[in-house]
């Protein structure tokens, strides 16, 4: 079974992303911010990240740099789900390693698109 790492510091977004992302086939773990993310992808790598911008401790952004430098970094998909939607986020997002990004609030439709966009389904 894949495996989809979610990391938001909103414990609501979390349960919602992690109702679609069950739905859609993908076992689930949860981080509230990028240091727990960077500890449970040391543990094993998701294949996908599902990952807020703006977060305490360590931001996404922050976070999908680490990922990329770790070993087996290069191999989860990561969408950023945020609310900054300016061009230069976006441009930010991708030259760091994202794969897709989403705008919230995002319901079912939405992340199972972008994950097929992606390959993981």
């Amino acid at each position: 079974m894949k495996t989809c790492l979610i990391v938001d510091d909103s414990r609501v977004v979390r349960k919602v992303a992690r109702r679609i992302a069950e739905e859609l086939g993908f076992e689930c773990l949860e981080a509230e911010d990028g240091q727990k993310a960077c500890e449970a992808c040391a543990i094993a790598m998701p294949d996908v990240v599902l990952l807020d911008w703006n977060m305490p401790v360590m931001s996404g952004i922050e976070f999908l740099e680490e990922l990329r430098k770790m070993e087996g970094g290069d191999h989860p998909k990561v969408v950023l789900c945020t609310t900054e939607n300016d061009m230069a986020h976006i441009l930010r997002a991708m030259e760091a390693g994202a794969n897709e990004y989403i705008m919230k609030p995002f319901d079912n439709e939405i992340i199972e698109s972008k994950f097929r966009q992606i390959g993981l389904i």
